[in-house]
């Protein structure tokens, strides 16, 4: 036989097989599964943990003024929708006064409400290890943390933080 001859039934034959090996080649990988937005506000969440949270420790720092004006326009602006434009001014709260236990957990609310997850609970940590470990400041942080780890999908993470909230409350004296 030929070379030619070979080539022409050769060629036709290459593509029959290699077409069948596609055929049989594994699928790609699914793309990873992306979290489902809650049907919830997070922050609503969060935030009424702390509201809740009728322990007999609630610590109010006293405040510098140009620090209570940042923050204040750090809440219109949530309020308005200006994610960006609140964690702006929490961050310039935050250059004056940068060991602060509430700014550091408003500021991880924004945080939440920007989506950036990993952010949310570092912050919310720091304002927790910062802060008097009792009261409506601790269960914001720890309810946090709680919300951070379902969006990543680690209930037992999840639990083990839900119990630290209840870890915040400080019961008062009974008084007859």
């Amino acid at each position: 036989m030929s070379l030619r001859r070979s080539l022409r039934f050769l060629i036709p034959a290459s593509a029959i097989v290699l077409g069948g090996c596609a055929l049989f080649a594994a699928p790609p990988p699914p793309a990873p599964a992306r979290t489902p937005r809650p049907n919830y506000d997070l922050v609503a969440s969060i935030r009424a943990a702390g509201e809740r949270e009728k322990s007999i420790i609630d610590v109010t720092p006293l405040r510098d003024p140009a620090v209570t004006t940042l923050q204040e326009g750090a809440r219109a602006d949530e309020r308005a929708g200006r994610y960006p434009d609140a964690a702006a001014k929490l961050d310039q709260a935050l250059k004056l006064s940068p060991e602060s236990p509430d700014l550091l957990q408003d500021r991880a609310e924004i945080a939440v409400r920007m989506r950036d997850f990993p952010m949310a609970e570092k912050l919310a940590h720091q304002s927790w290890s910062l802060g008097p470990k009792l009261g409506p400041l601790c269960a914001r942080n720890w309810q946090t943390v709680v919300e951070m780890r379902l969006q990543a999908d680690d209930g037992a993470g999840a639990a083990s933080a839900r119990k630290w909230v209840q870890t915040c409350h400080k019961a008062g004296v009974n008084r007859y």
